[in-house]
């Protein structure tokens, strides 16, 4: 039977934040045997020595975690302070298998982990990325794939400093984590922080990642119609509001990838997407705001208790920077929200600089896993 028990804090120091947290622990199972820890970027340069006291403290030698700008626990988020969330699990003897970085080629993985991951019946794992390695969202892909389709979920790690992952020990420069047995029940969702606006349109021409033509027409003057004439008169107020939104070929739930539109070519009619784009794609314009994004959230909630019986035992959570604090407002909303439709059941997890669900990686999405 697995267990999880949660423990958060902030102080300046880090010793006394993570004895805070040892004191929430106490009555922790003797049997955990993974640990889950997110700092704050603010004790990132503290890490080395927090993860090798929390090693001694509680005699658990497997952890995973990542630094975050952000970092969340059971109702709560951190930020601009030196905070920690830990969360302790007890797993079946031989259920979970942690592996470090994947920096170069997916055969880092799979030479060492191929034959755990077929006796385990292996088919999900909790990863952290590092947003500087180019390759991190192929590493996602190939992942899924050497884990027979497995489904991934995690996030990229966000900094202001060193980009610190935890597999084991302290790692970066790819894709790491913990490979979990099927015999671990796990629930996951996940809500987009936006409302598609207006029809689906086929990219007909484009140069990378400028769009030329939408259904055959000039992109900026599909967008103009689909936006609203104050947009229309003033381009530079769809910064950071409209986006554009890419639905995911094959997905009967609707998921569609959003990016940023960063520029607009008002004489030539064009629009700048902050991805690579080809002739034939499908794309659709998105409205960005906290309305919209709390509707969803809780729209996700309440399907993922729908089909998770119970209070969950425990879980993890990966929201994207964008949103937290600064869709939600200051007062830990985004996670209360959470705790008021799932109830109260140990959770940590961090705002990411990307986040990972299934075999691909999202923006300004929160990706929800439940254990038990």
């Amino acid at each position: 039977m697995e267990t999880f028990h949660v423990a958060h804090a902030a102080s300046p120091n880090w010793l006394q934040a993570a004895n805070s947290c040892l004191a929430q622990l106490d009555d922790a199972s003797p049997g955990a045997n993974l640990g889950f820890l997110y700092v704050t970027d603010s004790f990132g340069e503290h890490l080395p020595r927090l993860l090798d006291y929390l090693k001694e403290q509680t005699d658990i030698e497997d952890w995973v975690g990542s630094v975050g700008i952000g970092i969340c626990a059971t109702g709560k988020e951190y930020y601009d302070e030196p905070a920690l969330s830990v969360m302790l699990a007890e797993f079946p003897p031989d259920a979970f298998h942690v592996f470090q970085t994947i920096r170069n080629d997916i055969g880092e993985f799979t030479l060492p982990h191929r034959a755990w991951c077929e006796h385990a019946h292996a088919h999900f794992a909790i990863v952290h990325g590092d947003p500087r390695n180019p390759k991190t969202p192929v590493f996602v892909e190939q992942l899924s794939d050497a884990l027979a389709g497995g489904f991934i979920v995690g996030g990229l790690t966000s900094s202001r400093g060193a980009h610190a992952q935890i597999a084991g020990k302290l790692t970066e420069g790819g894709v790491s984590g913990v490979v979990l047995a099927d015999c671990i029940g796990i629930t996951t969702g996940l809500t987009q922080g936006c409302t598609p606006i207006g029809a689906k349109h086929e990219i007909t021409d484009c140069q990378d990642n400028i769009v030329v033509k939408l259904d055959g027409r000039p992109a900026l003057d599909v967008f103009n119609e689909e936006v609203g004439e104050a947009i229309a008169r003033d381009p530079a107020r769809a910064g950071g509001y409209i986006m554009a939104g890419f639905p995911i070929k094959g997905s009967d739930t609707g998921d569609y990838l959003v990016r940023q539109i960063i520029g607009v070519d008002t004489q030539r009619k064009l629009l700048a997407i902050g991805e690579s784009l080809n002739a034939g794609d499908t794309l659709h314009f998105c409205r960005r705001d906290n309305r919209s994004a709390y509707e969803d959230l809780v729209r996700m909630l309440r399907d993922v208790r729908a089909r998770h019986p119970g209070t969950p035992k425990g879980g993890v959570y990966y929201s994207c920077l964008g949103r937290g604090q600064n869709m939600f407002g200051p007062h830990s909303e985004e996670l209360n929200t959470i705790r008021q439709e799932l109830g109260e059941f140990p959770l940590v997890g961090f705002f990411a600089n990307g986040e990972i669900s299934h075999n691909r990686l999202y923006g300004f999405t929160g990706v929800l896993t439940l254990f038990g």
